[in-house]
């Protein structure tokens, strides 16, 4: 079993270069946990203050169910992985994805690598980077089409919010990284190399 951490700022790129490693593997092959599962419920919250919250803070990241489930997984268990929506800002108390154990597991999330126990758990670090204005057109395009905000609320959320976590929080992780894919999900070259890495561990389990 290969372990993949896929990390690096909000609108790096990072889905992009997942889906592109998920595409080249079978579904039997790989499955992806995304650090966005895991946010911690804020149900008990009004929605106008659940929609406040930072969402850029290692502290959001319920960081023992996720490693709870990741340890799961390396033991060849099946988990229950929760459902969270950014509409509500909620954990559904409902609805699970069940997931199989699989020869690759590619953890993603712009936080991953600020846990330490998490990031002894990965076999391969990725750091997904970009430049700040490419990221904050993604973050725009995203914010607007898929969560329903304004402009206007964008803009206020990056400078509050995005910006600043990012310098504390995100960029500094970028040292941990054994793969530093520069352009996002644009760099064939960095992918092309990734997968055989991925390919020659497959191999050798």
């Amino acid at each position: 079993m290969l372990i993949i951490g896929i990390a690096g700022g909000t609108g790096s790129g990072k889905t992009t270069v997942v889906k592109r490693i998920a595409e080249m593997l079978s579904k039997d092959v790989a499955v992806i946990i995304p650090q966005d599962s895991y946010y911690k419920d804020q149900s008990h919250l009004p929605l106008e203050k659940r929609q406040e919250l930072n969402f850029d803070h290692p502290d959001s990241i319920d960081w023992p169910l996720l490693i709870k489930q990741l340890k799961a997984l390396k033991a060849g268990q099946a988990i229950d992985q929760p459902v969270y929506s950014y509409l509500t800002c909620s954990r559904s108390s409902t609805e699970t994805l069940h997931i199989e154990p699989a020869q690759v597991i590619i953890v993603e999330g712009i936080l991953i690598f600020t846990c330490e126990e998490l990031r002894d758990l990965l076999d391969v670090k990725i750091f997904v980077d970009a430049e700040a204005d490419d990221r904050l057109l993604r973050v725009i395009s995203r914010d607007i089409m898929e969560r329903g905000r304004s402009v206007s609320k964008v803009m206020e959320r990056y400078e509050k919010t995005l910006k600043p976590m990012h310098l504390q929080f995100i960029e500094p992780t970028k040292r941990y990284a054994d793969l530093i894919i520069p352009q996002g999900g644009h760099n064939q070259v960095a992918i092309d190399v990734l997968l055989a890495t991925i390919e020659k561990a497959l191999q050798k389990a």
